[in-house]
């Protein structure tokens, strides 16, 4: 098989799949190494294909319904699983998390987080790997893209993240600004 045999397989195989292929399950389907996989999906990224890296796998961006909000949020690490949990609870995906670096700028992680499973397979492979979440480089600041299935499932989860005091607003902001 050629490069760009392999290649058209990896669009293939993510095509045919509604969730996320890791690097290694391709790499083993298609006999090559994992980084040759992952070299394969940069070229085909280049190329123009919208290919997104979660952290369960590749997943070949379609179009979805929904609706799009971003939410500001501000917690500590050990308030993570909560704030995730409460956003997939009433039926929303965690499309990703960004941050605002103070040398890179803005930094972005795909998530595509949409159950309770996912979330508890996220969480386990940041303890697993022992690696730092992206908002502990702005204490605790971040924003995360959601696609709601309503603006009552949105408004729902504001609520909820408010109530826990991890949303974060104008009032959460002054009673910390307060404390400075």
């Amino acid at each position: 098989m050629t490069a760009a045999e392999r290649r058209n397989q990896i669009l293939v195989c993510l095509q045919g799949q509604a969730k996320p292929v890791s690097a290694s399950a391709l790499a083993k389907e298609l006999s090559v190494s994992r980084q040759i996989i992952v070299g394969d999906v940069a070229l085909l990224r280049a190329a123009g294909e919208d290919i997104s890296a979660t952290p369960r796998g590749y997943v070949l961006s379609r179009e979805q319904s929904g609706l799009i909000r971003r939410i500001a949020c501000l917690h500590t690490a050990a308030q993570m699983g909560r704030e995730l949990q409460i956003c997939v609870d009433h039926g929303c995906t965690v499309q990703d998390v960004i941050v605002e670096h103070p040398v890179y700028g803005q930094l972005s992680g795909e998530l595509q987080l949409a159950s309770r499973y996912d979330v508890k397979q996220f969480l386990k492979r940041v303890s697993e790997e022992s690696v730092h979440s992206l908002s502990e480089l702005t204490d605790g600041i971040h924003l995360h893209t959601l696609r709601c299935p309503s603006q009552d499932a949105y408004e729902r989860v504001c609520r909820e993240l408010e109530e826990e005091g991890i949303l974060l607003t104008e009032q959460s902001e002054e009673k910390s600004c307060a404390t400075c």
